[in-house]
């Protein structure tokens, strides 16, 4: 029986970093319809890491963050958490409202928080999508919750529920492009305790 990442071999590995793959490129052409814009994207990366490395991945606990988190029900439960730089989520609000990308921007509106909810959700949910298709089980994601604060703040209000399913997460790092423009997503993936037998297995993979 797999409860943990940790138990993962390399096998699992390469599943599991396959659907990052599948989903940062469908992520990718969801971004772009959006923004109605040409959006390229550099070969994700794809790794287990223990939970407290998190903050230090994202450049710091003290770094400006967006964070949107939602909730997985039906086949496979548990939470799957986007965030995003301040400064990229910027510039994506800037690209959606129509603004040069570079505007000035100190603090976002109600409209441009429900832009980037929008933008969250659409991004979690190709990566969702895409981990639905390969394993034909039926994943429903939740309204998004979204908060702006320092990494280590926000990272503390799941950090919570993570603890109750182990100490390592599935993290994808995409980077998306628009010309000279670039940002960075960071995406976890965290299956409650008994729902990893049933993504693995699901994948055809033995436990």
């Amino acid at each position: 029986m797999v409860n943990d990442f940790n138990n993962l071999n390399n096998i699992h590995l390469d599943v599991l970093k396959e659907i990052g793959n599948i989903g940062a490129g469908n992520a990718a052409t969801a971004l772009a319809k959006l923004l109605n814009r040409k959006i390229d994207m550099d070969v994700p990366r794809v790794k287990i890491m223990d939970f407290r490395d998190v903050s230090e991945t994202l450049g710091g606990a003290e770094l400006p963050v967006v964070g949107i988190l939602l909730e997985v029900s039906g086949d496979l439960t548990g939470n799957i958490m986007f965030i995003l730089e301040q400064q990229a989520a910027t510039l994506l609000v800037n690209m959606l409202m129509g603004r040069e990308p570079d505007a000035e921007h100190k603090e976002f509106t109600e409209i441009e928080i429900s832009a980037l909810k929008e933008i969250g959700n659409i991004l979690a949910g190709s990566y969702l999508s895409s981990l639905s298709a390969l394993t034909n089980l039926k994943i429903m994601p939740s309204v998004p919750d979204l908060a702006i604060d320092m990494a280590g703040a926000i990272l503390s209000v799941p950090a919570i529920e993570f603890g109750k399913v182990g100490d390592t997460v599935l993290y994808i790092e995409t980077e998306f492009s628009e010309g000279n423009d670039k940002v960075v997503g960071h995406f976890f993936l965290i299956p409650d305790f008994d729902t990893y037998d049933v993504l693995l297995k699901s994948l055809g993979v033995n436990c």
